[in-house]
């Protein structure tokens, strides 16, 4: 048993690490009613006008559980997950980062299977000359437009594009390019930003009908502004699932993207826009938020790298953070070398916001590091067999052949621990929207019900939420290193049900399910990286889908887990489990061939 490090002086905030030692209890069977069609707008109705039934919906939820709990009856509630490392590196900063020797960028080899476009790549096709940004959004521009009579499959993806501002934007970056006064790798590099981060000229519906940016002057988010510093090319904002509220991206107002892997499942949520735009091939990465899993479950889902960075690392300012102290923004990638270059720029401390300026920049990362992954089997053993089965080969090749070391550990209270963060998140966004008429009927229940949770319960899910939060500290402060591993989601993929994308559905118990580990980091403010690590056969429609593995570390610890993640992108470069590697969805689109997008 490794010593006990007890400073914690290169922190502020910091837990106080105290083992939480309460043996593992299986989880009740979720018993929330399933509903949807027509059936599902008569019970929004009644949930909505009959006081009774969405108090009866809560209880039978379970969120009065934690009123049992006498482990919290000495705790005091924390509301504010955040932890700041104070110690940090003098290298730091976007432009350091972009703008050195771009040998120093890692790519996957170019021969490896189903090689996606890095930056890199378009990158030197600018470099060289044989294309240009303005030609790149020309190509992209007929794929991703809602505003044209034919529009293509691609578009539902998108909730706008606004054409005059994407090809300004692009023409000034073409400019650049041919006077040899580009602004670094990412000059002319094609994003997109999920819908509930503001860009200036657009507006912002958070996945309703409603505009959220009425009646004020839009300014760009701090992240999304950042990487247009850079010169990179925003194309658009992306679809999402509605306020955040459920892991599908279902969305019957903006359509639903389809898995880009099998069309009859879905891309994951609530950043399925996201997940979606950088799957297909139509941008190297893009921003999306995560409050219960909405960056990593849509990056499993369509096989991405997609990063939850600690608690207020990354900026949204000015628009305020409804869900203050579960959700963050971090960058979805198709790469691993994308997702570090776009995370070193967006998460750049803003001046202005009162957690992301304590922050130190990212920084470069260290060869030397422990290498030691903490696995708490009977929560890791929740997964499908399929699932299950390929993540541990992929934990098998880390310690068999690049020198991790795995060790069980424990976590109290996991069931427990769910409930309290959906209570908190659920309370959260029912208190920054408490005008639930103009929302879908499966939101309208879900807020519904959320609004029914009593300040007290509030409270002890704060104590549930500091209880993890201390144990979490004892573990980190007993092996320093520390990565705990999770499958992403237990389940490979979510169907795509009969009825389901005409009228919405009511689902809480796959929402759970594909909730089962998520939810840790959102609550803690740990940060968490998704990795693709194989694919399962489905059980509808064609193509195999996607599996992701998770990674949790210490808070601030972003860099080890990017390298755990360049490690876990080396393997599928090298054949993954089944020995062909990553793969491309069949609808991919090459946008450095003019040949390929027409």
């Amino acid at each position: 048993m490794p010593g006990m490090n007890p400073t914690t002086a290169g922190f502020i905030y910091y837990p106080h690490p105290k083992e939480h030692d309460i043996p593992y209890k299986p989880a009740p069977p979720p018993n929330n009613p399933v509903v949807k069609g027509v059936l599902l707008h008569y019970l929004a109705y009644v949930v909505t006008h009959a006081p009774l039934v969405p108090s009866i919906l809560w209880h039978n939820a379970g969120f009065g559980a934690l009123r049992k709990l006498k482990e919290l009856s000495n705790l005091e509630p924390r509301y504010e997950p955040a932890v700041i490392p104070v110690t940090g590196n003098d290298e730091g900063g976007s432009a350091g980062y972009t703008r050195r020797d771009l040998k120093n960028i890692r790519v996957p080899p170019k021969d490896s299977n189903g090689r996606f476009h890095t930056v890199l790549d378009v990158h030197d096709a600018y470099k060289s000359g044989t294309t240009t940004p303005s030609e790149i959004v020309e190509r992209l521009l007929p794929l991703i437009r809602r505003d044209i009579g034919d529009r293509s499959p691609h578009s539902t993806a998108f909730v706008d594009s606004k054409v005059e501002i994407v090809r300004q934007a692009a023409e000034e970056s073409s400019k650049r390019w041919k006077a040899g006064t580009e602004l670094g790798v990412l000059d002319g590099v094609p994003f997109a930003v999920k819908d509930d981060v503001d860009v200036k000229g657009y507006k912002r519906y958070v996945g309703s009908k409603m505009d959220y940016t009425e009646g004020r002057e839009v300014e760009t988010s701090w992240c999304a502004k950042k990487l247009e510093e850079e010169g990179a090319i925003c194309v658009g904002k992306l679809n999402m699932h509605e306020l955040g509220m459920d892991t599908t991206n279902l969305n019957t107002y903006w359509g639903t993207p389809l898995n880009p892997y099998n069309e009859r499942y879905y891309c994951g949520g609530s950043s399925g826009g996201p997940a979606y735009a950088v799957a297909s091939g139509l941008v190297p990465f893009a921003i999306g938020s995560d409050g219960g899993g909405s960056i990593r479950v849509p990056s499993s889902f369509c096989g991405l790298y997609g990063l939850k960075p600690s608690h207020g690392r990354v900026s949204i300012a000015p628009v305020s953070q409804s869900d203050s102290t579960t959700v963050v923004q971090g960058p979805l990638a198709a790469n691993m070398g994308d997702l570090l270059l776009s995370y070193h720029v967006l998460a750049q401390p803003d001046p202005f916001h009162h957690i992301s300026r304590q922050f130190v920049p990212p920084g470069p990362l260290s060869k030397a590091r422990n290498k030691i992954l903490g696995i708490y089997r009977p929560w890791f053993d929740l997964a499908d067999p399929s699932v299950r089965e390929t993540c541990y080969s992929v934990l098998h090749h880390f310690t068999t052949e690049l020198g991790y070391e795995l060790i069980d550990i424990s976590i109290p209270l996991l069931h427990e621990g769910q409930l309290a963060h959906a209570m908190t998140i659920m309370s959260e966004t029912v208190v920054a929207e408490p005008n639930i008429s103009n929302l879908t009927a499966p939101t309208r229940v879900l807020l519904k019900v959320a609004q029914q949770t009593p300040a007290s319960d509030f409270l002890l899910a704060q104590r549930m939420r500091n209880l993890l939060m201390q144990h979490l500290a004892y573990l980190f402060q007993t092996y320093p290193g520390l990565i705990i591993v999770t499958p992403t989601t237990p389940n490979a993929g979510c169907p795509i049900n009969k009825g389901e994308l005409a009228y919405g559905v009511s689902d809480g118990n796959t929402q759970i399910r594909t909730m089962e580990y998520v939810w840790l980091a959102n609550f803690t403010g740990i940060p968490c990286i998704q990795v693709p690590v194989g694919y399962v056969s489905s059980t509808q429609g064609r193509g195999k889908v996607p599996v992701g593995l998770s990674g949790h570390g210490e808070w601030g610890s972003e860099e080890e887990l990017i390298q755990f993640g360049f490690d876990a992108e080396q393997w599928m470069s090298e054949g993954g489990s089944d020995g062909n590697g990553r793969k491309k969805p069949e609808n991919w689109v090459d946008i450095l061939s003019e040949s390929d997008v027409a």
